[in-house]
């Protein structure tokens, strides 16, 4: 690469990351504050493109009518930002912290359906910036003058956060939240309204973030999730509540991607390396290689030690056997009455009930919370595939030695995964997932690509749909009862010591990381026998079920049924599953109804609907003794 080269790249790296350090100071200001993981944040930044697209058209392409748009598609996305707050997290602050995630995703799909509704499903392409759409000739080589400006934004809206933060009154609050929003309610400082102007300027970030990208690339409705992983990158790499590291690390990410672009493919020892294909992975690469040097980002600090829990977590209970037999008896007899289409549905239902069970193992008892899981469900899904396709071995012997390749994969993940707690650990679990799926979607020789594996087909005796929903229920069925025997064994005692009290679990000789180690490992070979199954249900596999948004939906599983229960992820699979299938069916705008179901749910139960089902119960009988 000559030095003009170098030169460009680096300043094309620093263009995409303007954009980016914006969303991400804006998400970790909101973080800092309410210590809420904010999936919405990326649909804001979404919004800030739509919103700049629309109002350009209205005002015009002039200097004045472009500029104008930016600002005040960004002020309005701080409107919405107020808008979610008030009218959705403020009712659930006290709730636990994974049910403000579910709440954030759910804001989510309601916000994709709005976009989808009000702009339609193709991509918009805004203008160029007026009086900025030349060229600056830089050593022979040529880049646009409107990614000049960009880099010159970043900057200066650092200083300004910088300023607001350590010269007004605001500021000051803000950095005291930060350390102990508690002690700042204790002084009389009024929560509520500090919490929602942190919203409303993280949120105007996010917006100006997208506004200022129109003329680089087009408005569509795949922006939300693909911004905010990235944005979740950035914000964990610089350190959460750090602004200037977030600053730091979307410089580098920024700038490592722009190298692998412009490397392309090299030739090393009579190897070819593709670089570009780096482009979907290296910010993840990045994160994991400075989670596991440095636990908490680059400018980040050790997270404090936790206040301890004003009530224990209660016990679980296991459901009893002829609780278990009615509802396997039931499930046996649904076939037998109901036609092909609901024993379909039935297959994947049983299949994502271990998926979520064996997430909610590590989740809830454990106490590690994961944003990749479906690595492993994917893992399973293409070790029997490619088992069957490429060894030729028999479905059977791929149905059981897939949960093994899942398994060999959750060993070395589950290693580096166990040394980080809270968000680290759940960043650094999507990384790995991530790098998954990148392996997975270019390795096209090997994996199909995109394509995914086809002709993923169950035996001859098995080619009957229900045959093969009695072969589902009973590996899925096993699979979930031994979880569930496991958690109250001595390993599943010592894994809920851990989770309770770390420092007493380890004084008293466990070995906690070991311990956590072989969860991962045990949930990992179950998920990844859940994803064989499921794949020769379908008949075949692709990238999806490998992708944030798998993980995301067995996130939504667990959380829906409870995590304080073991019946309630198996409920939220079903449920999640039935009805996802059933709004799709029925209309176009079905994210928008499953998240104001979802939404209802957490407002109604923020236990869970499994919890909160229990709590109402338990209420009546107090109430009737």
């Amino acid at each position: 690469m000559t030095l003009a080269s170098f030169i460009i790249q680096l300043l094309n790296g620093l263009a995409a990351a303007a954009s980016l350090f914006l969303v991400s100071a804006g998400l970790s200001l909101i973080f800092g504050v309410t210590r809420i993981v904010n999936f919405a944040h990326g649909s804001l930044y979404m919004l800030g493109l739509y919103g700049a697209y629309s109002l350009i058209q209205f005002f015009g392409r002039t200097p004045l009518g472009f500029w104008g748009a930016v600002v005040l598609a960004a002020l309005a996305v701080g409107l919405v930002g107020i808008l979610i707050e008030v009218l959705v997290l403020r009712r659930i602050y006290r709730a636990p912290e994974l049910f403000q995630l579910l709440a954030t995703f759910a804001v989510v799909l309601v916000i994709k359906d709005i976009a989808l509704f009000t702009w339609g499903a193709e991509d918009l392409v805004g203008p160029r910036a007026p009086g900025l759409t030349m060229a600056v000739e830089i050593m022979g080589r040529r880049i646009p003058a409107y990614d000049l400006l960009l880099i010159a934004i970043g900057p200066v809206v650092l200083g300004l956060i910088w300023l607001l933060l350590t010269r007004t009154r605001w500021g000051a609050l803000v950095r005291a939240a930060t350390q102990d929003r508690e002690m700042v309610g204790a002084l009389g400082v009024d929560q509520a309204k500090l919490f929602t102007s942190v919203f409303f300027v993280g949120s105007v970030l996010a917006g100006l973030g997208g506004a200022l990208q129109i003329p680089r690339e087009p408005a569509n409705l795949e922006l939300d999730l693909a911004i905010i992983a990235d944005a979740f990158v950035v914000t964990v790499v610089g350190g959460l509540g750090s602004i200037g590291g977030a600053f730091l690390a979307a410089i580098i990410i920024g700038v490592a991607k722009a190298f692998c672009i412009g490397i392309g493919t090299v030739t090393w020892f009579g190897f070819e390396i593709s670089f570009s294909k780096l482009t979907l992975v290296v910010e993840f690469l990045i994160m994991a290689l400075v989670l596991v040097v440095r636990p908490y980002g680059l400018l980040g600090k050790p997270q404090a030690a936790q206040r301890a829990a004003s009530e224990p977590a209660p016990p679980l209970q296991v459901p009893s056997w002829t609780f278990s037999l009615v509802w396997l008896a039931l499930l046996a007899l649904v076939p037998l009455v109901a036609d092909r289409y609901a024993t379909i549905l039935l297959t994947d239902i049983v299949c994502f009930a271990l998926f979520s069970v064996s997430l909610h193992f590590i989740m809830g008892p454990a106490g590690m919370v994961s944003f990749g899981h479906a690595a492993y469900f994917g893992i399973g899904a293409y070790a029997a595939g490619l088992l069957l396709k490429r060894f030729g071995l028999p479905m059977e012997a791929a149905l059981l030695l897939a949960p093994l390749v899942a398994g060999l994969f959750a060993i070395v993940y589950g290693w580096f995964c166990v040394r980080l707690s809270g968000v680290y650990l759940a960043m650094l679990t999507l990384a790995f997932a991530q790098i998954s799926w990148s392996i997975v979607f270019q390795w096209d020789s090997v994996t199909g690509g995109s394509n995914g594996v086809f002709g993923i087909w169950p035996a001859g005796w098995l080619a009957d749909k229900t045959v093969y929903y009695y072969l589902a229920l009973v590996l899925c069925g096993a699979g979930i009862v031994f979880l569930w025997r496991v958690l109250f064994s001595p390993f599943g005692f010592a894994l809920r010591a851990g989770r309770d009290s770390p420092l007493r679990a380890e004084a008293i000789g466990i070995d906690l990381r070991g311990f956590q180690w072989a969860a991962f490992v045990l949930v990992g070979a179950l998920a990844g026998l859940a994803g064989a199954v499921y794949a020769f249900s379908k008949g075949s596999i692709s990238p999806s079920s490998i992708s944030i948004a798998q993980s995301t939906d067995g996130l939504i599983m667990v959380l829906l049924g409870g995590v304080e229960t073991l019946t309630g992820p198996v409920v939220g699979a079903a449920i999640f599953t039935w009805l996802r299938d059933a709004v799709a069916r029925n209309t176009e705008f079905w994210r928008a109804v499953m998240g104001g179901v979802i939404l209802l749910i957490v407002l109604l139960f923020p236990q869970g609907l499994v919890g909160g089902l229990k709590a109402l119960v338990a209420r009546w009988r107090e109430q009737r003794a």
